[in-house]
């Protein structure tokens, strides 16, 4: 095991080693330039044709009031706008990174995924930067998803006031 904290060619050699690779121009396994292994995810096929793409697609909205049962509505209108506006199934879903303001703090906002079934489907939450005149009471939501939409298609969902974060890609 490598222990020393260099960074650089030397540590991409350092580590190519601890895996097993040898040149330092290899990345780390599941990364772009690993040789490719029987069962490796990279390279995995949805059906004969078509490569799994992973895309990204971010969302917000902005709460009225922090309480429980209005942030489980409010949350839950994202997460089906945004499965929606892409197409989307719960099985196209990767997993779904949550955060909240820190004036938030009534219940956690991936509660809300589960109430709609999103069992299987990784969660995680934690706290927004605490940025002074940030906008109040707004849940952000990052997930990975599987599409075969380019980037550039995807419909990134940002609902009422949660709309003047990002104007530039809001819909």
């Amino acid at each position: 095991m490598v222990t020393d904290k260099g960074f650089g060619r030397h540590a991409r050699e350092r580590t190519a080693a601890a895996y097993g690779g040898g040149s330092a121009g290899r990345a780390l396994p599941g990364c772009l330039g690993w040789p490719e292994r029987p069962g490796h995810l990279a390279g995995a096929v949805r059906n004969e044709e078509n490569v799994v793409a992973v895309r990204a697609v971010r969302g917000a909205v902005q709460l009225e009031r922090d309480e429980p049962g209005h942030m489980d509505d409010q949350v839950r209108l994202l997460l089906m706008a945004i499965l929606e506006r892409n197409a989307l199934t719960a099985d196209d879903l990767i997993s779904i990174w949550f955060t909240a303001t820190p004036d938030l703090h009534s219940d956690f906002p991936a509660a809300a995924a589960r109430g709609l079934g999103m069992a299987d489907v990784p969660l995680l939450c934690a706290q927004e930067l605490d940025i002074e005149g940030a906008l109040p009471r707004v849940v952000r939501i990052l997930a990975h998803i599987e599409s075969d939409l380019p980037r550039s298609e995807i419909a990134h969902v940002y609902l009422g006031a949660a709309a003047a974060l990002r104007k530039d890609i809001a819909q």
